[in-house]
């Protein structure tokens, strides 16, 4: 069990570091240094490009296709090979730039280690680089240093610290030396600083208790390091999807091979007699057509079309403000059944603000967010005259130490709340400081909870004081009220604790606010009561519509934070979130969280590990997990979750690295975007899926049942090709340019095992039924009335190429009637249709082109007859579309 060094008096700490406050002996700190070894986070293995382009082939339809090429090369079917192989290039270059552009090894968190320490050696005080800090060294910090170690302070003097991108507390954290509890959650570690974070304020001296992968930020890296991400639901479908087809590829050729050599005697004969050579010579040609219905059998177009479809995705949700690191994401978006989104700075601004006063027996209303200094004051719906308020505005930005520079604060986020609402009322801080030069300061300790600022105004001495309400009271023996100094009765004293305790219910900060002229040495007492001063950081103004949208759409939000209970509660209420409230105490407590899991819509006073577990509890209910966060406490749930969201502008380096996605302007409402980018992507896969996979089992059936009732071969290999490559990949490539279907965000999230190819019925079994017979009628016609079996062929052909066409336009909606949605809508499509048109006319009747893919010359009858009679399949579609009676305004998942 590791020492606790935050239970235990600085006295017993020192002695297990065996260490003083004098620091550690030179001598001592490198014999420490090759112990402990430096002082920075291990790196995990980079990802080599190399590695990243050889990813690209995990699928088990790429391996599908690439068996597809070495048999095509086998049989010296060149042609076919070539393209198959260009096809697999191509995807693999899409998907390595899309992701090489983004990939970086977890280096980043070594930036938080590459510091500069001020440390006590040898008793005397020196700067070294803070990866030689050791267990035992006395570090020395102040006001803007980055924390090097994680550390047991042992002297403070005022000192804050903004630990929000570890634990997400947004307030910064006062610190002390007195022990606090053993199971003391880290934000409640008082007399402890942590590497990686930052003092706000104030001056201490601490000692070392942990360096690199052994302090909080360490353990972080060990966790992403450790935390390998799940396959996304698409690349889960598209890999069930991949060994369906290789098993009923591989069936259907043993089938139609074994029926080929059954039907010839003389490969019995061989086979019977052993006669080897001579029975692969016989059956050379049956074994060719079973190659070459294995490769109708597989889409090989459709890796190409997935890829490009979500490369197009991720420029789409670009421009929406959402940068896709990794190209599956685009999809595991749209199938998104829970958000856990941290509070700070994603759901709020992380920008304190002010928005109560009470003054003169009134609550006041403040407008405005942030540190922006637009704003009103209103009383009971209107303006207030800021004389009113004058002299409470002043005391908050004279007692100050904050700077507000173009929006931008530097100092205490609560101080910096009182700057703002003071230049709200025309008070700027730079002026009055000129007008009320400060000549004394009696600073704020926790003991106190009170700060004194003395100013020099004309030939007095003012004091201004601010602190907790309660304490400032105390000292107070008048009150300002309506412009006249009066007595502080104890009603009056009642009435200004009950409108704290009504601010504070609200989870807001409130300061108490008095002054006096200074005439003796009593500083702070007799002092004049001005007021109260509430502060909240504040929601964004979009997170209340976004989470209500998300509602619509069925997916649910939690809010995970490392703030207060009573806080990250106010925060949900005002957004719209309802559900039981958990802080991280009880986590721990609890064994089956999954049990209980979906009725919590609030996480509070959370550690990294608690967010893990939420990620784990959900998943194993089946949810698809979207975490949204933008610190280093964030960074192993990103990882682990199925999503992971991290903010571009105050998101940290670790956070980015860990995530798929990441939103450029840090807005919660950015990530509805994205869901309904993912959806509509989601929603154009299923298009060209339906789209490929009807014609490729439409090619099967034909041919295996050509086969079956003792037909010669319906199709040649060569047209086999051309139709995979012009009917087939044209139009299916447009289709991943689709408009989106209607009402994406009107629908419940997917099932995430439910088949990619569900509701598909129209276009999986009753379409390729229609090509099938009327391709074999037209086939056998032709056939047997002429004698002309390119002819046939020919004419077979032109029957399946010309139901892809009629077929692809239909494809615009798999739920709605095409009329409805829109012919002409996508004009890609359109062009591709046409395109391919052109191309099949011409490989039929322009002599040359017809030699080379060995076609025959149709009658203009003939031709005309079957681009009619092939218009069949899309009515077919259509009518069952139209059967469903789906309105557009309604929101169904599938077509049936």
């Amino acid at each position: 069990m590791p020492f606790t060094y935050h239970a235990y008096p600085i006295k017993n700490a020192l002695s297990e570091l065996n260490t003083s406050e004098k620091g550690l002996a030179e001598e001592e700190a490198k014999n420490r240094l090759a112990t402990y070894g430096p002082n920075e986070i291990k790196e995990g293995a980079k990802v080599s490009p190399l590695k990243i382009f050889l990813s690209q082939f995990r699928s088990i339809v790429i391996w599908i296709l690439i068996g597809a090429t070495l048999l095509s090369a086998f049989l010296k079917e060149y042609i076919d090979a070539i393209v198959i192989l260009v096809i697999l290039v191509l995807i693999a270059i899409i998907g390595f730039v899309q992701e090489y552009r983004a990939e970086k090894a977890i280096e980043a968190l070594k930036k938080l280690a590459s510091l500069k320490a001020t440390v006590l050696r040898d008793g005397k005080k020196q700067e070294i680089d803070a990866k030689e800090l050791v267990p035992g060294d006395i570090i020395l910090l102040e006001t803007g240093d980055k924390i090097p170690a994680d550390a047991r302070l042992i002297r403070v003097h005022n000192l804050q610290t903004q630990e929000a991108a570890l634990t997400g507390e947004s307030q910064p954290v006062k610190k002390d030396i007195l022990e606090v509890p053993e199971k003391a959650q880290i934000a409640d570690r008082k007399n402890s600083v942590f590497a990686g974070t930052i003092v706000v304020s104030g001056r201490a001296d601490a000692a070392v208790i942990a360096t690199g992968m052994q302090t909080e930020i360490g353990k972080i890296a060990a966790m992403i390091q450790g935390v390998k991400p799940d396959p996304t639901p698409l690349q889960k479908k598209m890999d069930q999807l991949g060994k369906r087809l290789g098993i009923i590829t591989i069936f259907v050729t043993l089938i139609v091979f074994a029926v080929g050599v059954l039907r010839d005697p003389i490969a019995l004969g061989h086979l019977f007699n052993q006669e080897w050579l001579l029975f692969l010579a016989e059956v050379r040609e049956i074994f060719t057509t079973a190659v070459a219905l294995a490769v109708a059998a597989i889409p090989e177009g459709l890796p190409a079309v997935v890829t490009v479809s979500l490369a197009l995705g991720t420029r789409r949700m670009l421009k929406r403000n959402a940068l896709v690191r990794r190209l599956p994401s685009v999809e595991t978006l749209g199938s998104t059944t829970v958000i856990c989104t941290d509070k700070t700075g994603t759901l709020t601004m992380n920008e304190m603000t002010v928005t109560r006063l009470y003054t003169n027996g009134k609550i006041i209303d403040v407008t405005g967010t942030g540190y922006e200094t637009k704003g009103q004051f209103l009383y009971q719906g209107k303006p207030v005259n800021t004389n009113e308020i004058s002299h409470l505005l002043i005391t908050g930005t004279l007692n100050n130490n904050a700077e507000l520079r173009n929006s931008t604060l530097i100092g205490d986020p609560t101080e910096g709340a009182l700057i703002v609402s003071a230049a709200k009322a025309g008070y700027i801080k730079e002026k009055l400081e000129i007008e009320y030069p400060r000549i004394d300061e009696i600073e704020f300790t926790s003991e106190r909870k009170m700060m004194t600022t003395v100013h020099r105004h004309g030939r007095e001495n003012v004091a201004y004081v601010k602190g907790a309400p309660e304490i400032v009271l105390k000292c107070c023996s008048h009150i300002y009220l309506n412009g006249a100094i009066k007595r502080l009765t104890e009603d009056m004293g009642q009435q200004i604790l009950r409108t704290n305790q009504q601010f504070a219910e609200q989870a807001l900060r409130v300061l108490g606010f008095a002054y006096k002229t200074v005439i003796d040495s009593h500083t702070e007492k007799n002092l004049i009561f001005l007021g109260l001063q509430a502060m909240i950081d504040p929601p964004r103004k979009e997170a209340k519509t976004a989470v209500e949208k998300c509602r619509q759409a069925g997916i649910k939000i939690i809010m995970i934070t490392g703030d207060h209970e009573t806080t990250a509660k106010a925060v949900a209420q005002e957004i719209g979130l309802s559900g039981k409230v958990v802080t991280g105490e009880k986590l721990d407590e609890l064994q089956n969280l999954e049990d209980i899991v979906e009725d919590i819509a609030v996480f509070a006073r959370v550690n990294p590990e608690h967010k893990i577990k939420i990620v784990d509890a959900l998943k194993k209910k089946g949810h698809v997990v979207a975490m949204t966060g933008d610190g280093v406490n964030d960074a192993p749930a990103l990882k682990k979750a199925d999503l992971g969201i991290s903010m571009g502008i105050t998101g940290t380096d670790v956070s980015k690295e860990a995530s798929s996605m990441i939103l450029t302007d840090d807005n919660f409402a950015s990530i509805v975007n994205a869901v309904e980018e993912g959806r509509g992507t989601y929603d154009n896969i299923r298009k060209y899926l339906a789209y490929l996979l009807s014609g490729n089992i439409a090619e099967v059936l034909i041919i295996f049942l050509g086969i079956l009732f003792g037909l010669p071969l319906p199709l040649t290999a060569t047209q086999i090709l051309l139709i995979n490559l012009v009917t087939d990949g044209l139009p299916a490539i447009a289709l991943s340019a689709d408009p989106f279907e209607p009402n994406a965000m009107s629908r419940k999230p997917r099932q995430q095992n439910e088949p990619i190819y569900r509701g598909l019925k129209a276009f999986l079994v009753y379409y390729p039924i229609a090509v099938t017979i009327a391709a074999l009628a037209i086939f056998s016609w032709i056939y047997f009335n002429e004698g002309n079996l390119l002819k046939a062929q020919t004419a077979a052909f032109l029957t399946i190429a010309m139901f892809e066409l009629y077929q692809a336009i239909s494809c615009r909606s798999t739920i709605y009637p095409v009329l409805k949605v829109g012919i002409f809508r996508n004009r890609y499509l359109v062009t591709a249709v046409l395109f391919s048109l052109a191309v099949v006319t011409a490989s039929i009747f322009i002599p040359p082109l017809a030699r080379i893919f060995g076609m025959a010359p149709l009658t203009l009858i003939q031709f005309l007859f079957i681009v009619l009679v092939s218009s069949i399949g899309a009515i077919i579609i259509e009518i069952s579309k139209y059967i469903k009676k789906v309105p557009l305004n309604g929101a169904p998942n599938t077509l049936d």
